[in-house]
Order: C-alpha cells, then structure tokens, then sequence
C-alpha cells in the first residue's frame, strides 16, 4: 500500500492485508454474478406480500370515513346520493359538547348523539321554532321557507312538535360555516334563546374548542390563493437554484483550493474572534470583581454570564480549539491538499457525466411513490370494516320506549318511522372490527411499517450503487474521456438491479431494524415522560444516543459497502467488510477528506440557499424596482409563503446535487485508495489517478497514458 511508503499509518493484520494487483482489473467488474441470492428472494417475497397486503386494504378498506362526513344513518355526504349535499348539520351540536369530551368525539368520527342531516349549504342566520309554530305542518315552517334541513322522507303534512319530538327536524339553526365538510356555528354570531339549553360559558369554551379550524380554514384558502399568484415566480427562484447548485460544482475544478482556504481562514478567523470578545468580557468582569464566589450555585444559567470565571473558561476552550485547529493544518497540510486534488478530481468527474446530476429526480420518484402506497395502504387499512347500525331514540324514557331494546342491530333502509317510541330510529353507531382483517389490523399496520422503511432505504442503497459505479467508471478510465464508458449511468443502474438487488435488500434491512427500534424507543419515551424519574430518563437517553450512534455508523458503512459492491460485484458482507478496513488504513485521510468535503458543501448549501432567500425576499417585498410590469410582484395575503417555499426548494434542490457530488468524492476516494494499493507506477503498474495527486504524493508514472494498453495488445 502506499500508505506506508508516504507517511500513512502502518497497517496490521488487524485491519485487513493492503489490494493486491490484478492485472485484469479495469474498473467495475463486468463479467459478475448475483450476489446475496436469499436476501433477494426474501426481499422480493417481502414485497410480494407487502403487494397483497395494500390489495386486502383496498378490498376491504372505505377511506371515505375520514374524507366525507356521515349523516345519522351511515350515509356519505357529497357523494352517491348526497352528491349535491357536501355538508353535515347536527340538530343540536351542543350535544356533542354535553354528552362527552372533543377527543372521544373526534375519535368517533365526530359522530354525536344527535340527529345529523346532509344539506347542500350552512344556515345564515339565527333561527328558533317559536310556540305558535308546533300546531303547523312541516311544510309550512320549514319547507316553504326554504329551510331544508330536516331528514329526509319527513312528509309535508306533519304536525311541526311531532317532527320536534322525533328529532326529524332541527328545533333551531345557528348561523354556521363549512369546517371539515360539517356545519359549525360561527364564534361571533349572537345566539338566540334555545329551549332547555343553558348558556353558561363551558357551553361557549366547548364550541370554541371546536371551532377553531374555523380560522384554520380561512388562512388555508388564503395560501392558496398566494401559491396560485406567485407559483411562476417560485418556479423561477427553484430554476435559480439549479443554475447556482450546477456552477458552484462545476467550478469547484477552478476555485476549490482557494475556497476551502478561505473557509479554513474564516473558521480560524472566528475562532480568534471569540477568543478576543471572551477575553474583553473577562477583563472588565474583573476588573468589576464580579467572582462566581459571590454568585454561589444557582438553577438560573444566564446568572454565570455575569462572573469571570464562566469567560475565562470560554477562552481556555477557544483557545485550545484554536491552537489545535492549528497543529492539524500544519501536520495534515498534505492530506488536505489530497483532499482539495479530489474534489477537483470529483467536479471533473461530474461535468464528464452530467447526467449523474439528474439522477436524484428519479430517487425522488420513487421514494414518492414507496411513501405514498404505504399511505393509501394505512388509510386503506385504518377504515376496513363493514359498518353497523342500531337502534336509537333522543330519550329512551319515554313513554312507548320501554320495549324497545336499544343500540340492538337493525336495518337502515327500513327506518321505524312508526314506532310508539318517539324518535326511534336506525342510526349508525360504528364500522365492525370483528373481522379477520380487522382482528390482524395492528400486525397489517406493522407490516407495512416495516415495508416502508425497507423501501425507502433501499431505494436510497440504489441510488448510491448506481452513482457509485458511474464515478468509478471514471476513475478506472486510464485514457479520460476516451476509455470512460458510453451511457456509465444506465449501464450502473441496469448491473445493480440486475445482480446487487439482495445485496442492497440486506443492507437497506439491517438499517431499517435499527430505525424502527428508534422509532418504538422515541414512542416509548412519549408515552412514558410523565412518570419517569431522572435516572429512568438518564438511562432512556443513553439508549436513544447509543442508537443513533448506531444508525450513523451502519449508513457510513453501508454507503461504502454499496461503492465497493458497484466496483468489484461482491456480497454486501465481504463488500463492507474490505470498505472498512481499507479506510481504517486509511483513516487520517479519511477524516480531512469527510471534514473538507463537508465544510464545503455546508458552504454550497449556504451560497445557494441564502442566495435565493435573499433574492426571494427583496422581489416578493417589492424592494426591487424599475423592472417593468412583466416583473412586478404579486399582491399577496402573506408574503413570507414564497419565500419559505422558495427556501425549502433550494435546500432540497441543492441537497439533490451535493448529495450526487458527496457520493462522487466518496467514491474517487475509495478507488484512490484502492489505486495506492494495486499499483505501484511502473509500466506493468501504473497509477490510475490525475497527475495532480501524483505531484502532491511525489509518485510518478513511467508509463505514459497509452502505453500499458498498447502493451496489453
């Protein structure tokens, strides 16, 4: 390895034996075969049953629960025959106050014991059925007044108490507005006096608590309106982040040595900074004599920025900080430099392949696609069941209602309409969870869970597989661009499909256990804050840091397990087992390379996504003037919406194109590696990597470009 030869650490038997040469070695392996053959059956019978299990939802399923309201007897508003009547009215919506609390309502469906009708708008106005109304006919009071509000099939010719007392139609309307497709009274409206319905003011919490989506609702329809005016000009700050994203990685070939110096100067810059500031506030708080002595031991932490000793300490740490910062650059200086060679070497890369740029689009498809079948199948799932109706009368003590079993199961397309009990009638209480879909529902739930998390890690594994064979095409080229292979990106994503699909599946497995056991660890540490002690919480913590830590390292692996499946088509084991030692052999280099690249990128991410902010904000202000009518700024309700969006676009488009050039360094950085160890620089041997990394090792080829393939010949 050249490791030794130029100044690396000395590898043991412990991190694994350096490459040795193949003289047969031209970059990815073409002549491979599959790998991880059980993974990959197991996976794609995983998937197979993860199919039937969104075709059983789907069959079984009625998301029309939760996206339409029902009336009194199970029936959909909006749809069917209540196509014209989107709306739900309760008769007495007090009652879903009085009889029990919000959550239990809101789990029930907003279902209230009451008598609910679909219409097709809101009452406007305040409205009570007066006494010398309940000698009238139904006709008369509510129909010829264009009040359509009671059940359906009430006949014109009955007498207004008797639909009173059957809860056939409403004794009185509020002035109300459509909120969640149900008709809710307005919070500025003056109620009228309501016969045996107090107005004391938990009444008035009560509605208030429900609603308040009311607000919600108009602010929702506000945002609309100012995507639907400013959504061209968010189009163009996205495409503005394109361009600056595509530049700054193009020209990182030009300016990446000059960049990463200037971010290392600046860091050390604001380093000495601190050091200053710290130390003017320590010389006048002592000045003062202001000791922590005097300030004792307090809960209150902004006490200690009032005392010397808490400044002093700061300049001890910053210090420190700065003069290590110091010795590294000074001991690294020619691993950053190797560093700086690479990011070249990866924008190179880049332009040669600019396709690879484009390739998270297709990653963003179908993680799209994985998130959104997981949930049509959970809704799907969550609204399975047949639904069940009983019988129900406004007050069961009446007289005639004593036979009557109630909440027993009846029919609801022959309502008893005749009953002696007044107000008897079929209502629908709730949907069956007496089924074999339903009695597996909780195991269905967790199968997809665990479904969705596999499919989205391994898309991700995909993607990383896919670049990475791309990239190291362009390494192993010994002749670039003349020997880089034709359409590298496809012929990647055909061979990793084609042979790596059970190796990416264990992988993407093995990672996705852990982030599940995150998942459950945070869930338990929810539900269990409240009554936890301090040491219960010191050890829940320990476990949750300790998985993190445990997922960071298994991506870290993984994404180099995955470069090395691309190069040498290997099983994920032995591929992650040979990506980790070679970069345990390697491993000052690795950390200037992971610092470096991320210092930078960090500053791609910011250069990009504060120039679209800053700009977003001065045209959405309307701060920038004299560009004619064509390029005036909308009027909007809220102008901070674009620009938020704006923002969040450019931070996904710019964390698309830096994540593919992450993976390009990563991968140029393994091949380099791998280069030191095969090759030695002579005729037989020679190195693979630019000339520029040759100057900064000191090696040289004596082999011109060219000449080992004519040998070869």
């Amino acid at each position: 390895m050249g490791g030794k030869q130029d100044g690396d650490e000395a590898c043991g038997e412990s991190q694994g034996k350096p490459a040795k040469y193949d003289p047969s070695f031209r970059g990815p392996i073409k002549n491979r075969s599959c790998t991880d053959i059980i993974c990959c059956i197991f996976f794609l019978a995983f998937i197979l049953g993860y199919i039937v299990v969104g075709i059983v939802a789907w069959v079984y399923g009625d998301p029309r629960q939760v996206l339409y309201p029902r009336n009194s007897t199970g029936a959909y508003c909006g749809v069917g025959a209540n196509k014209d009547k989107p709306y739900l009215l309760y008769f007495n919506i007090f009652s879903c106050i009085l009889a029990t609390n919000i959550i239990t309502v809101a789990e029930n469906g907003l279902q209230c014991p009451t008598s609910q009708v679909c219409v097709s708008s809101c009452p406007e106005v305040a409205w009570t059925v007066e006494v010398s109304q309940f000698s009238q006919n139904v006709g008369e009071v509510f129909y010829t007044a264009n009040r359509n509000f009671c059940l359906p099939g009430v006949p014109w010719d009955m007498p207004v108490i008797q639909s009173l007392q059957q809860e056939l139609c409403p004794s009185f309307l509020l002035p109300s507005a459509p909120a969640l497709g149900r008709c809710l009274p307005l919070l500025n409206s003056t109620l009228p006096e309501l016969p045996g319905i107090s107005s004391n003011t938990s009444i008035s919490q009560g509605i208030s608590g429900v609603l308040d989506s009311l607000n919600a609702r108009d602010i929702t329809v506000k945002i609309f309106e100012d995507v639907a005016q400013s959504w061209y000009w968010i189009l163009v700050a996205l495409a503005v982040a394109l361009v600056l994203s595509l530049l700054f990685i193009l020209l990182l070939r030009l300016v990446a040595g000059p960049l990463v110096l200037v971010l290392i100067l600046g860091v050390l810059g604001v380093l000495a900074y601190g050091i200053y500031h710290c130390w003017e506030e320590y010389r006048v708080l002592r000045d003062k004599g202001a000791s922590i002595t005097q300030l004792g031991v307090t809960t209150n932490l902004s006490a200690y920025r009032n005392v010397q000793e808490t400044w002093l300490a700061a300049v001890i740490v910053l210090a420190v900080l700065e003069g290590t910062l110091l010795l590294l650059l000074i001991f690294l200086r020619q691993r950053i430099r190797i560093a700086i060679a690479l990011l070249k070497e990866a924008s190179k890369a880049v332009g040669q392949m600019m396709s690879t740029l484009f390739y998270p689009l297709v990653t963003f498809v179908l993680l799209l696609i994985c998130i959104v079948y997981w949930a049509m199948t959970a809704l799907y799932l969550a609204t399975s069941g047949q639904p069940q109706y009983v019988l129900w009368a406004p007050n069961a003590s009446l007289p005639g209602c004593e036979k009557v079993q109630m909440n027993t199961s009846c029919n609801p397309m022959s309502q008893p309409m005749n009953s002696s009990c007044p107000g008897l009638r079929c209502v629908f209480q709730s949907y069956s969870s007496t089924g074999l879909v339903q009695r597996s529902l909780f195991n269905l739930q967790i199968y997809g869970i665990l479904g969705l998390f596999w499919t989205l890690n391994w898309v991700l594994a995909l993607g990383q597989c896919v670049l990475a064979g791309a990239f190291a095409s362009f390494y192993w080229a010994f002749q670039k661009p003349q020997d880089i292979p034709t359409f590298p990106l496809s012929s990647s994503f055909i061979r990793t499909l084609r042979y790596h699909t059970g190796s990416l599946a264990f992988g993407a497995l093995i990672l996705s256990l852990v982030q599940i056991a995150r998942v459950i660890l945070e869930y338990i540490d929810n539900k269990l804050r409240g009554a936890q002690n301090p040491v219960a919480r010191c050890i829940m913590c320990c476990f949750k840091c300790c998985l993190w830590c445990l997922e960071k390292f298994i991506k870290f692996l993984n994404r180099n397990a995955y470069i090395m499946i691309a190069i040498y088509g290997k099983n994920f084991c032995v591929s992650a087992k040979n990506a980790f030692m070679l970069l345990m052999r390697n491993i000052v280099r690795v950390v200037v390379l992971d610092k470096v690249t991320d210092l930078l990128l960090l500053f791609g991410k910011l250069l990009v996504v504060g120039g679209v902010g800053v700009l977003s904000f001065f045209f959405f202000t309307g701060r920038i003037r004299g560009l004619g009518r064509d390029f005036e700024n909308p009027s909007l309700n809220y102008y901070w919406l674009p620009i938020m969006i704006s923002i969040l676009g450019a931070y996904v488009i710019a964390s698309g194109f830096f994540s593919v050039f992450g993976m390009c360094v990563d991968t140029l950085f393994l091949c380099f590696l791998e280069d030191l160890e095969r090759n030695d620089g002579s005729p037989d041997r020679p190195y693979y990597m630019p000339t520029s990394l040759l100057k900064i090792l000191g090696k040289k080829n004596e082999a011109f470009p060219g000449d080992k393939k004519k040998k070869n010949k």
